[in-house]
């Protein structure tokens, strides 16, 4: 498994994966016949809150994305694909293959932002079982908020919390998110880290995109004749945004708008090099985003094309909120000649059953020791015909709160009253419910309406919301609530259990 490795060796299990890096980009091209059984490659393209509308082939106006929808075409999209409604939670779903209130963090506790316990075992550990390359090109989050770090040890980022302790061979990316303000504020400094060095701080907001692609092309280059998983975390269109001088001013959306035009740029230079090393066909890519767009007024331009977030057309909500526009995200899966081409998938799948999946593809073990909450989806991302989805159901979770779930084409929302303030920070976000709310997904969000999530059938189908409020019972008995710790939620260390959940029993 993975090696969790204590500060005092950093400096030379860098130096040793650096030199097992550069031997395997130096070695002679394999014959086709190896590479056609060696296992895929695996590249993960994560954007940082982009809207279920900010890609041309999901409704785009205004924004142009060719390699996108090339990669559509080439690929499948997937209409009803699920992560988390904010950053941190959402990474650690994508990592762990759970939901966020099952795994461990440090202290016992539960942060707005997780800190991943050292103990979890991420999907990079997960390939290093199998002699994968990995690395993390971008945005981490899984280590706590933060705001300066001045090199290993010195700040709030402790080593055995990074990337390079949870896997990954190779990090070059910041170690949290860009800030809170439309501008660059020296209060929220984004940190440019390789490794354990620190490169920028602040970093150039302006050259972080075009930097990231460039530091992907290489990794694949350098490790084309072995398998690799790569996971390209980009810090855009997260605030405050940044694009470099090719892209400004060529979109019809303002800012927001290049900065999605060149992340679009980006995933087509991936996909090139993929092309011209002759990899594609060895490689899986997924194109997806960590949430909804953050919409709020401080965000808000004079204009609409001087915003700076983007749009979740035609699903109702945003970042931080559990109605659609908050954890379901666009979603675009490619690897020619496995995955179909210009095929339209509206199965439910989430970034929790990419572990699972990829690592039945990578002919890797999931941990056997702990619940894994992601199921392995490779027939429903395959394409096959006739065969069953076994992702029957999604819960929604703002912060430790259970909010929704949804079972099919069914959603069924609970009652809750507005800005709850067991829901951290995203409270703000977070609008009443008065009574138990129905809604069938698949008649009510494919109207192009915006006004999705707006018709209550509950009363007309009591024995479906029966159904789902079981299904509510068994998560809150599993996974746990904000006032409720799940049988099956991890802990490792000694001492109080969540005691976020203890604040608020019998204060409901």
């Amino acid at each position: 498994m993975s090696r969790k490795i204590p500060s005092p060796v950093l400096l030379l299990a860098a130096i040793f994966s650096a030199s097992v890096c550069s031997a395997a980009g130096s070695e002679e091209p394999r014959n086709e016949k190896h590479r056609a059984e060696r296992p895929p490659n695996f590249i993960i393209f994560f954007t940082d809150d982009q809207g279920y509308n900010d890609v041309g082939c999901f409704g785009a106006a205004g924004i142009l994305t060719p390699h996108l929808d090339r990669m559509a075409e080439e690929g499948t999209r997937f209409t009803d694909f699920y992560v988390q409604p904010v950053c941190g939670v959402s990474r650690a779903a994508l990592m762990t293959g759970c939901y966020p209130i099952r795994v461990a963090e440090v202290g016992n506790k539960k942060a707005g932002h997780p800190v991943l316990h050292p103990k979890e075992i991420t999907m990079a550990e997960v390939f290093e079982t199998r002699g994968y390359a990995t690395a993390l090109i971008g945005k981490w989050h899984l280590a706590g908020g933060g705001k300066n770090s001045r090199g290993p040890g010195t700040g709030p980022f402790r080593s055995e919390l990074m990337p390079r302790a949870q896997g990954f061979d190779y990090f070059f990316g910041t170690p949290a998110h860009n800030g809170f303000t439309r501008e660059v504020n020296k209060k929220y400094i984004t940190e440019l880290m390789r490794n354990e060095d620190m490169l920028e701080s602040p970093t150039d907001m302006d050259l972080l995109t075009q930097k990231y692609t460039a530091e992907a092309i290489r990794f694949i280059t350098e490790n084309k004749d072995r398998p690799f998983f790569l996971y390209l975390a980009h810090n855009m269109p997260h605030v405050p945004l940044g694009a470099s001088k090719e892209f400004r001013g060529k979109s019809k959306r303002g800012l927001y708008g290049d900065v999605i035009q060149e992340l679009d740029h980006s995933a087509g230079q991936v996909i090139d090099t993929l092309k011209n090393l002759d990899i594609d066909r060895q490689t899986l890519m997924v194109f997806t985003s960590d949430n909804g767009p953050w919409v709020e007024s401080h965000l808000a331009g004079k204009t609409e094309t001087d915003n700076y977030y983007g749009r979740a057309d035609p699903l109702k909500g945003h970042k931080m909120t559990t109605y659609e526009g908050g954890p379901r995200v666009p979603c675009i899966m490619r690897w020619p000649g496995k995955i179909p081409a210009g095929r339209v998938c509206r199965e439910l799948v989430t970034s929790m059953d990419l572990l699972p999946t990829f690592a039945r593809l990578a002919g890797a073990k999931i941990p056997a020791d702990r619940t894994i909450d992601g199921k392995n989806v490779l027939p429903v991302i395959l394409g096959e015909p006739d065969v069953e989805n076994p992702r029957k159901t999604y819960f929604y979770y703002s912060y430790n709160h259970l909010q929704a779930v949804r079972n099919g084409k069914w959603k069924l929302v609970l009652p809750r009253p507005a800005k709850p303030p067991w829901c951290s920070w995203s409270a703000r976000m977070t609008t009443a419910v008065e009574e138990i709310t129905l809604y069938d997904l698949r008649s009510d969000t494919v109207t192009g309406s915006n006004g999705a999530e707006r018709n209550n059938v509950a009363t007309e189908h009591a024995e479906v919301v029966a159904e789902l409020m079981r299904l509510i019972e068994q998560a809150r008995e599993d996974l746990g609530d904000y006032d409720r710790i799940g049988k099956g939620a991890r802990f490792f260390e000694e001492g109080v259990q969540r005691p976020d959940a203890l604040r608020w029993q019998n204060r409901s």
